[in-house]
């Protein structure tokens, strides 16, 4: 080896060093790593940042951004609960979610699908009296395994395409990966199915961000709009509609007069209902019913746009001027321009209406008003902030809407039409014109941490190409598999792949993994796509660790998880995708 190699692979055993230690993020270990390869001449100063120009980075920050427009607009949830209230038995419930995981990330990026699903399987146990630990880890392992299905469904699956490309052969295309990806998929469902059991089912997981602070229900109002889906309805049907989350108390007609509603009550247009429930509950009443925040009106004389509005929940204080008074006679749209969203507080259910609610300290509130100011007017008010949850209580987002855009986005990709980063950059940019989304929850998507750390690991995955690094670990495999026949060297490179993949991070087991198994298949004169494949396999099936992959760190607290929990799941599952996989991908990918 010459100073520039031994540079190369000093700088790579010590990036993944620090990955096994954690004592650093990911994006600062990576961006260290670029750093020192820049100084050492590894890397050259003009490529050092073309990775955040690589269309895989596009590719996977798109996707996040329609992922999070279908997870806010809740469109799957409805399904999702009814298919739940159906499955009673356990292996049921979990077959069931693990099975609408798998489906969904196969087109949406897994991350974001198991952000979707997480609180409706938490809730499931929470209701069928079970720890959520019995529901998560297989949920996790499902969308791992679901996402290798297609091109964006991993993005072990991206970075291996782009590997192909450097390589000297076309990307893979979206559906390239089913062929392998689906069987497999079909396989370790019917084994979560059952294979829960192997599970503890002590585990008492931490409350999700979610219930950490759950202020429990909120008071608001909400109106039944011109063409709404409520009218003639009864408020029992738009209880029921959201599994009795929603309560109805009280409802305010013609002009002002205030009823208690029976169950059996009709609605009609105009109609405002005075309901207690959660912020998401009543978001999704909103998107289901037709139904309009009363309160969130705009404020006069304001230039911004819907955008430039914020929600931010907000506990009184003892001190605050609005305890004892109401809305109406603090006038605070005229004189704060916020508005009145919602307000909680820990006794019975309130029946008035909103502008004249009187605060206590200790009622916690949901105002509207502008992102510059609310904060500080806030402060004048004397309420205190709490955590940021994103309310965005006045939006509705239609999912459907969304889900329209993804698939046009796959047919004019499929068709040919335009590359996967365009068809994906196009679907992201047409949510947010849509107004599906708001800017600030778009950026807020794209997983920052992430992103710099594939930027700066490509060019250095590809300088160990250029200085021959690669060439050389290549070689020693070489030795090692030169003996064994095409199907047992494919699965020694899935097996490898499966094994440095939870003490690393997935991406950079297959930027380091990547060009070394194609330098190995160009060795033993094989074609190299059946080897990339099962480096994309093996780095996207992490089932040993929390570590190698974010959606198994993302069950781990909900879930009550210790360290060496998972590998009583994951063991058996890798080791059925050792033994399925091989011969899926010899099958699927010719060697020759």
């Amino acid at each position: 080896m010459n100073l520039l190699q031994i540079e190369a692979t000093a700088i790579v055993i010590a990036m993944l060093g620090m990955f096994m230690w954690d004592l650093w993020r990911y994006d600062v270990v990576a961006a260290a790593a670029l750093l020192a390869a820049i100084a050492t001449g590894v890397v050259k100063p003009e490529k050092a940042f073309e990775g955040f120009a690589h269309p895989v980075i596009v590719i996977i920050a798109s996707v996040l951004i329609v992922g999070r427009a279908i997870a806010r607009s809740k469109i799957l949830d409805s399904g999702v609960r009814a298919l739940m209230r159906r499955a009673r038995s356990t292996s049921l419930q979990i077959g069931a979610l693990a099975a609408c995981v798998a489906i969904l990330s196969a087109l949406i990026k897994n991350v974001g699908t198991l952000g979707i699903f997480l609180p409706i399987a938490i809730q499931t146990a929470r209701r069928a009296g079970r720890s959520p630990s019995l529901y998560l880890m297989p949920m996790s392992f499902a969308s791992l395994i679901g996402g290798t299905m297609t091109l964006v469904g991993t993005s072990p699956n991206i970075l291996v395409s782009s590997i192909r490309a450097q390589e000297g052969g076309a990307p893979f295309r979206m559906f390239d990966f089913l062929w392998v990806g689906l069987p497999l998929t079909l396989v370790a469902l019917v084994f979560l199915t059952f294979g829960w059991r192997l599970l503890p089912r002590d585990r008492q997981g931490k409350p999700t961000e979610e219930e950490q602070f759950d202020v429990g229900r909120y008071m608001t109002e909400l109106e039944v709009a011109k063409g709404s889906a409520a009218v003639g309805r009864s408020v029992g049907y738009v209880e029921d509609r959201e599994d009795g989350d929603l309560i109805v108390t009280a409802i305010v007609r013609n002009a002002g007069r205030h009823f208690i509603p029976s169950r059996n009550w009709r609605l009609v247009e105009g109609d405002v209902l005075v309901v207690q429930s959660s912020p998401d509950v009543v978001k999704a009443a909103i998107a289901k019913e037709g139904l309009e925040l009363a309160a969130s009106k705009r404020i006069e004389g304001a230039d911004e746009t819907p955008d430039d509005m914020a929600t931010v929940e907000a506990i009184v204080s003892g001190e605050s001027p609005l305890v004892g008074r109401s809305a109406e006679t603090m006038r605070l749209r005229q004189r704060y321009e916020i508005n009145l969203l919602a307000v909680s507080r820990n006794d019975s259910a309130a029946r008035g209406r909103l502008h004249a609610h009187v605060f206590r300290a200790g009622d916690v509130a949901v105002f509207q008003g502008f992102g510059k100011t609310i904060n500080a007017t806030l402060g004048e008010l004397g309420c205190l902030p709490l955590a940021d949850r994103n309310l965005e209580l006045g939006r509705a987002e239609r999912g459907a809407v969304s889900l329209g855009v993804l698939a046009v986005a796959i047919a004019l990709m499929v068709a040919n039409f335009v590359n996967v980063e365009v068809a994906f950059f196009g679907a992201a940019v047409a949510i947010i014109l849509l107004n599906q989304i708001t800017l600030k929850s778009a950026y807020g998507a794209i997983e920052g941490p992430v992103i710099v750390m594939l930027a700066c690991l490509l060019p250095l995955g590809e300088a160990l190409k250029d200085v021959g690094v690669t060439h050389i670990v290549a070689t020693h495999l070489t030795g090692l598999a030169a003996h064994l026949p095409a199907l047992l060297a494919i699965g020694f490179v899935l097996l490898i792949s499966m094994l440095v993949t939870p003490v690393m991070h997935h991406a950079p087991a297959v930027l380091v993994m990547g060009p070394i198994a194609a330098e190995l298949a160009k060795s033993l004169h094989y074609n190299p796509d059946p080897f990339l494949m099962a480096v994309a396999l093996g780095a996207a099936c992490d089932f040993l660790s929390p570590i190698g992959h974010q959606n198994n760190l993302l069950v781990k607290e909900p879930g009550g998880y210790r360290f060496g929990d998972y590998w009583k799941l994951g063991l058996p599952l890798s080791l059925l995708v050792l033994a399925a996989g091989t011969p899926l991908i010899f099958w699927a990918w010719p060697t020759r």
